[in-house]
């Protein structure tokens, strides 16, 4: 049986703006790339997010440029990704939460719904931390307060919905050029040893610094952004035509390649900063706020640290918009729940504020930045189960056509999940081996053993279940 969308009338993705931007009546090839230009933009706020910062600002003052090269391994595994997912909603007219309803049987759909929900309450923790920190190293707004100040956003979204995608993508455009402005300004501050840089792109990677790298790759390959670019193509009205999807799906990719380099550029020169800056003093920084602070004195100016905090700012809320929307995409693909955005803003913002409020109150601001790392290690952990459905749906002929994936990018696209699953195995066996060892507790190894060996099997079967069995079992399941 088909893996098909022509059996079952799906609801429009973002039906707000589905179709809402032409991309024919450009008159050059520029025009026609500029307009299809925005989607894979506001993607890449997720890759320069404040956990990104996070992550960034502690490989870099921990181990100085040694993990520069897990950034540019985990873009290219992001463009990669982001393009599989741009494919897939310009080709089917469906966004990656709409496929695993239709071609997974509920009670999997169900739980690829909650593991994604997860993913986003997590990246929402950080946007919370990082916006509360900007608003603190700024204003001098206490951090906890910072953190309640944050709910208020949802006026923001509220007033920037109003005015249609391409504004959206306009005011985040404008928040990025800040973002890139202000780290042009730090790397021509701190002019760093490029000789030693270069260094970092060796890989290389222990036990000491495995926990930091997963967290980069949680960072940077973000399960949410899956989701969401597979709906922001369909902003665009495409023909119908294979030659006017084939059309599509070029400008796509090099709208997908230049915003996610332009965001490893934010990345990297947050690392290479955090490196040649306090790795190579020697000075340990505990928390974003401290790192803002140092920057000052050490290089005599302090243009640095203004910039350091306006450009967090902006991160943490361009990055809140678009959660925002991945949000409502999952929850209206995988559930057809359809909640007012406003209300969808205020619902993962406030699962987001509790643990914030939670852990500043009982350890105090310094434990922001292991909070913010811990978000993204959480990322990582769910994103095999966006990766690997995303792999099957573009590898399906039945469903893709003749647009389904080659055998290098199904290569490429599987060689990608198994080093995603194999760095969080060893990171989670790890660290309950650690805690077992640190406490003396064997139930600590059987507590997490259990919800891994669950998390195998689900990830098991959406693997190798034959597409076709996967139809007949969510048909089964619909009759009984």
């Amino acid at each position: 049986m088909a893996l098909s969308g022509s059996t079952v009338q799906t609801p429009l993705s973002l039906d707000q703006v589905h179709r809402s931007v032409d991309v024919h009546l450009q008159p050059s090839r520029w025009r026609r790339f500029m307009a299809y230009s925005g989607p894979a933009l506001l993607i890449s706020i997720g890759y320069m997010d404040p956990g990104n910062w996070a992550t960034d600002l502690e490989g870099g003052a921990k181990f100085g440029y040694q993990l520069l090269w897990v950034l540019v391994m985990a873009n290219w595994m992001a463009i990669l990704l982001q393009s599989l997912s741009a494919r897939l909603g310009i080709v089917t007219g469906q966004d990656l939460a709409q496929a695993c309803r239709e071609g997974f049987p509920r009670p999997v759909a169900l739980g690829l719904w909650a593991l994604a929900e997860i993913a986003i309450i997590a990246m929402d923790l950080a946007e919370v931390l990082g916006t509360a920190i900007a608003l603190n190293l700024l204003f001098k707004i206490p951090l906890l307060w910072g953190v309640l100040i944050t709910g208020l956003d949802v006026l923001l979204f509220l007033a920037l919905q109003r005015y249609g995608i391409r504004r959206l993508e306009a005011f985040i455009l404008t928040l990025v050029a800040t973002i890139w402005a202000c780290f042009l300004i730090e790397l021509f501050l701190i002019r760093p040893d490029w000789g030693n840089v270069a260094t970092g792109l060796i890989p290389r990677i222990d036990a000491s610094s495995l926990y930091v790298a997963i967290a980069i790759l949680g960072a940077t390959v973000m399960p949410h952004n899956l989701y969401l670019h597979s709906s922001l193509v369909q902003t665009r009205r495409l023909g119908d035509t294979p030659q006017a999807k084939r059309q599509a799906i070029r400008y796509n990719l090099l709208d997908t390649t230049i915003s996610l380099n332009l965001a490893l550029l934010v990345n990297a020169s947050i690392l290479i900063v955090a490196a040649a800056v306090f790795f190579t003093r020697g000075i340990e920084v505990t928390e974003i706020a401290q790192a803002q602070q140092l920057l000052a004195p050490l290089l005599g100016t302090t243009l640095a640290s203004i910039a350091f905090g306006l450009a967090l700012l902006c991160a943490g809320q361009s990055s809140t918009i678009t959660g925002t929307l991945a949000g409502q995409i999952v929850m209206e693909g995988m559930l057809r729940v359809r909640l007012s955005p406003v209300l969808r803003r205020l619902m993962t913002r406030g699962l987001a504020i509790l643990p914030a409020v939670a852990v500043i109150w009982t350890f105090g601001e310094q434990a922001s930045l292991q909070l913010l790392i811990l978000s993204q290690v959480i990322l990582s952990l769910q994103l095999p189960f966006a990766i690997v459905p995303l792999i099957r749906f573009t590898s399906d002929p039945q469903r893709m056509g003749q647009f389904v994936s080659g055998p290098w990018l199904k290569s490429a696209a599987w060689a990608v999940a198994l080093v995603v699953t194999g760095l969080n195995l060893w990171l989670v066996l790890r660290t309950a081996g650690e805690w077992t060892l640190r406490l003396g507790a064997d139930w600590i190894w059987w507590a997490m053993l259990a919800p891994a060996s669950m998390a195998v099997l689900l990830l098991g079967w959406i693997s190798f279940m034959p597409l076709g069995q996967m139809v007949q079992a969510r048909l089964r399941l619909k009759g009984s």
